[in-house]
């Protein structure tokens, strides 16, 4: 049932509950909220903006976090939703507007797509603003006709993706021509010239998701043993400073403050995912823009006239940006500590020149930032057959879909509705858990890290392909965490969600990760496992059917085919000992987290109940209900599952109980 608050300003918030709240649980979301409960009102009529049921807000994940340190345990969702005015913004990929608030609010009535056969590449090129060239779209059709099917839209898709010139610099590291004279080295080759002729303190550089110089011997405090309560140590070790900084400007031109923000995120990841690890500090952020023509106006900004602009103009571009990065510094822990500004336009006025106006019309966000590491750690290790592949954070939602392939066109090259669901949106709480679970695995005695990197352009199809480039790797999707049950394969697979780092670790040290996780309030799922034999493949453990590349991430797919899910709770109540292999099934269809609360004698065996065993982020709690109420075991068990999408199984095994 959905409960409707309503604050002084008429802010109205609607909280899912489980079950029947009781008056204490009222009472504190009427405290916590300073909100007034709607009594017997099962809707709420008016013009509103709020979140897309599909879309579970940070604000929501940390408001339901502290409902449930304050007792309230059966709240799994709560929103929150203003009157709708002109002087109202908002991101229409995240929010929407209602003229009903009800109790189908957080319903989804929506089937995800199935896996498309593509037999036109060049169109679906243009239609999905893939930015392929006429030579890739001649090898995927190669590659088709040697396999003897058509490629799935996934295929593709993802072939765009971990091959565009925002991943592999393609331009960069290609030949370089000048003056019809073919240089020895590629650009790139001459920007690396510079550390390999003077490589003075330089540890790593252009191999890793940051640079590492040498830094001076220090002496690190923090806890003994990270994974439990324990006294501060201090012990002397050797350090390795890390800097970055990466340019964010295709998506701060579209859509400034989430453009901005990730930028800030995803660099402060890049600095986490150096060597098998390290510890952001501080940031900075550099900005180039056109004239912004503030008032009063400088008079060399009159010389020429303002331009049309496709998406903000420069000045609110300016602002925006600027209060994205600091907001996400600001919520992660890491100060912004320094920046600079460039506007610049210019018009050449010889006449047989090009009398373009020029300027920064696409904006340049350059995200930097320090750090430091353990020097022991600076490289990655490389994994070993069977070694787990872990992935640490939120949920994979419709956002940044083809961000690395439109990042690498010209901006405006697509339409708006292509370009603004490019643009990833920021989650730093969720980035702040995640880093707390690294740092304390990068402070132990022992680092398990094997490699890790972070999720940005691409999704999980770049940073998990990245993991086992070397190795090759098998990835099941049905253990990818799910928030948005419409998404697709490919969605699934190349969405841009933020905040997530992908880690391979040994399988004898999952439950020790899982421990700091859990502990951290750090999502963990272990969603593959490494196979060292050079492939890199999604699966489907459901359907079986799966679709591999060739000797590296060329292509990536799956056969899994999505059922419908309506809710964001699933109660399956009361199933039977007769009716127990029924359970297999229905994990099977669930494509997220599972709880299983269990009232079987111990000679009953319970591995039925758990098909995807503890690698599906699963819990299974069994008792006696002759000495454990089942609504106490209930609330326990929801209490310790960080997410809302989840599926609770009541399963009564127990000779003539009545619990229920």
């Amino acid at each position: 049932m959905i409960y409707f608050f309503s604050n002084p300003n008429n802010h109205i918030f609607a909280a899912f509950s489980s079950t029947p709240l009781d008056q204490n649980s009222i009472e504190k979301l009427i405290w916590v909220l300073n909100a007034n409960l709607l009594s017997n009102t099962t809707e709420v009529s008016g013009n509103f903006i709020g979140p897309r049921a599909s879309m579970l807000t940070p604000w929501s994940t940390n408001a339901t976090d502290i409902l449930k340190n304050m007792g309230v345990f059966s709240v799994t969702r709560i929103e929150e939703y203003l009157p709708d005015s002109d002087q109202v913004s908002y991101d229409p990929m995240l929010m929407q507007k209602y003229n009903l608030l009800n109790q189908d609010l957080f319903k989804i009535d929506l089937v995800s797509d199935q896996l498309e056969d593509i037999t036109d590449i060049e169109n679906y090129n243009k239609e999905e603003g893939l930015a392929l060239s006429q030579d890739e779209i001649d090898y995927l059709k190669q590659l088709s006709k040697e396999l003897g099917r058509p490629l799935t839209d996934a295929e593709v898709f993802g072939f765009s993706q971990v091959n565009s010139e925002h991943c592999r610099h393609k331009i960069f590291n290609g030949s370089f021509i000048l003056n019809n004279q073919e240089q020895s080295d590629s650009l790139f080759a001459l920007i690396k010239k510079t550390a390999k002729t003077n490589p003075n303190e330089i540890v790593s550089a252009y191999k890793d998701n940051v640079a590492f110089i040498n830094g001076p011997k220090a002496i690190q405090f923090a806890p003994k043993d990270p994974e439990k309560a324990s006294l501060y140590t201090e012990e002397e070790t050797e350090t390795i400073l890390s800097i970055k900084a990466e340019t964010h400007n295709f998506p701060t031109t579209v859509e400034p403050f989430n453009g901005a923000a990730t930028g800030s995120g995803g660099e402060i990841r890049d600095r986490l995912a150096g060597g098998q690890g390290s510890i952001p500090l501080a940031g900075t952020a550099v900005y180039m823009t056109s004239y912004p023509r503030t008032s009063p106006p400088l008079a060399w900004e009159q010389k020429l006239g303002e331009k049309k602009w496709l998406y903000q103009n420069p000045t609110d571009i300016l602002i925006k940006a600027s209060n994205g990065a600091s907001d996400f510094g600001n919520k992660f822990g890491q100060p912004l500590i320094a920046g600079s500004l460039l506007t610049f336009e210019h018009q050449e006025e010889a006449v047989d020149f090009d009398q373009r106006h020029l300027g920064f019309d696409k904006v340049i966000m350059l995200a930097g930032g320090v750090g430091y590491g353990l020097k022991k750690y600076a490289f990655k290790k490389k994994p070993k057959k069977g070694d787990l592949i872990v992935i640490l954070g939120g949920d994979n939602y419709r956002i940044g879909m083809g961000g690395a392939a439109v990042s690498s066109a010209d901006t405006g090259a697509f339409n708006a509705a292509l370009e603004l669901n490019a643009v990833q949106r920021s989650n730093p709480e969720m980035q702040k858990r995640v880093a707390n679970t690294i740092r304390a695995l990068v402070e132990r005695t022992e680092n398990i890290i094997v490699s890790i990197h972070d999720h940005g352009a691409g999704g999980h199809l770049n940073c998990l392909s990245e993991l086992v480039e070397d190795t090759g790797g098998k990835i099941d999707i049905n253990k990818l965490p799910i928030g948005d049950p419409t998404l697709s394969e490919k969605e699934i697979i190349g969405n841009e969600s933020q905040e997530r780092m992908g880690l391979i670790i040994d399988p004898k040290d999952e439950e020790l990760l899982r421990t700091i996780a859990e502990r951290e309030q750090a999502p963990m799922f272990i969603v593959g496992e490494v196979t060292e034999d050079m492939h890199f493949e999604f699966a489907s453990s459901s359907s079986g059917s799966s679709s591999q590349s060739r000797s590296g991430p060329q292509s990536s797919s799956n056969g899994c085919r999505q059922s419908k899910h309506t809710s964001d709770f699933t109660l399956v109540s009361q199933l039977s000992l007769d009716r127990a292999g029924n359970i297999r099934g229905t994990c099977n269809r669930w494509r997220g987290p599972i709880i299983m609360v269990i009232y079987a004698p111990k000679s009953i065996p319970l591995d039925f109940a758990c098909p995807h065993g503890k690698f599906y982020h699963s819990s299974v709690y069994s008792a006696d209900p002759t000495t454990y109420p089942v609504n106490k075991l209930r609330n326990e068990a929801i209490r310790r599952v960080r997410t809302t999408h989840f599926l609770m199984l009541d399963i009564d095994m127990w000779p003539a109980s009545n619990v229920y």
